[in-house]
């Protein structure tokens, strides 16, 4: 068995709850009522995102060399 780990962005939706993006699984999205939730769909949609990927052949993308940072710009606005 391999483990794998994938990086997940939660944003918190005006309505309540958060969806949760897995940038290195495209198209990879999911919501839940608030974090735990959320994370726990996340999880779930990942495992079907690989399977999917194994079913069909394809590789499963991993997040090596990977840097993450953050840009502030400032507009007028």
């Amino acid at each position: 068995m391999k483990v794998l780990n994938f990086r997940v962005l939660l944003k918190k939706e005006p309505e309540g709850g958060y969806t949760i993006f897995v940038p290195t699984l495209p198209s990879c999205i999911t919501y839940g009522k608030d974090v735990d939730e959320a994370m726990k769909m996340a999880k779930e949609a990942i495992e079907l995102y690989i399977e999917s990927l194994i079913a069909h052949g394809e590789e499963i993308p991993v997040e090596k060399n990977m840097l993450e940072s953050m840009i502030t710009v400032e507009i007028n606005a």
